[in-house]
């Protein structure tokens, strides 16, 4: 199950994780995206993406991939995850990720590509913060046994995409729990032509 999330959303104002005007991996996501990742309507608010205009936001030009997403597993801000990361991650020994273990200035998550596909459609995201709703959910995460999501709220939902990827999936809400989809780690290389490459998101944590 994936339920949508976006940059400048406030769905809980009174948790402390219920403001996506930051990340987890990004004190200032909203400023560094540009701006709200939607429409200012008493708020920010999410809005129908199409294909015709390349699923982008239609009143803000961003400037970081609009093609994001998260999973249940902050490998920074997260103490369990932090302390597993570097046996847990794949790719956590890989050239350009080994030796940064203990650098919580560095996520081995952020800005990872994966393919995620419904219904026949396929599409790709970076994964640019954490949740839903959990943060250490390695079995569910990385395990090789197709575990279910810890997470039990939000319909038992296993991420959240962001509006391009609503449309881009063919979501059939903006902004609801009745999605399914399958997804897999993907490496650059993998990432076909798209346009989820119109831009590539390359910051790190800040």
């Amino acid at each position: 199950m994936s339920t949508t999330f976006w940059v400048g959303e406030i769905f809980d104002p009174n948790a402390a994780d219920g403001s996506q005007v930051m990340s987890t991996y990004d004190s200032q996501w909203m400023r560094s995206y540009g701006g709200c990742d939607g429409v200012n309507t008493n708020g920010c608010q999410t809005e129908a993406r199409t294909q015709a205009k390349g699923y982008a936001p239609t009143a803000m030009t961003p400037k970081e991939n609009p093609f994001y997403l998260d999973l249940p597993f902050d490998d920074v801000n997260d103490a369990t995850a932090f302390a597993e990361r570097a046996s847990v991650i794949p790719w956590a020994n890989d050239p350009g990720f080994a030796g940064n273990a203990q650098n919580r200035s560095f996520s081995y998550m952020k800005n990872q590509w994966v393919r995620i596909r419904k219904d026949g459609r396929e599409c790709y995201g970076q994964i640019e913060d954490a949740g839903p709703g959990q943060y250490h959910d390695k079995d569910y995460v990385f395990g090789s046994n197709d575990a279910r999501p810890v997470n039990k709220n939000f319909n038992g939902a296993g991420m959240d995409v962001s509006p391009a990827l609503n449309g881009c999936l063919g979501f059939s809400e903006l902004d609801g729990e009745s999605d399914k989809v399958d997804w897999q780690f993907v490496a650059r290389d993998q990432v076909p032509a798209g346009p989820w490459l119109s831009i590539v998101t390359v910051s790190q944590v800040q």
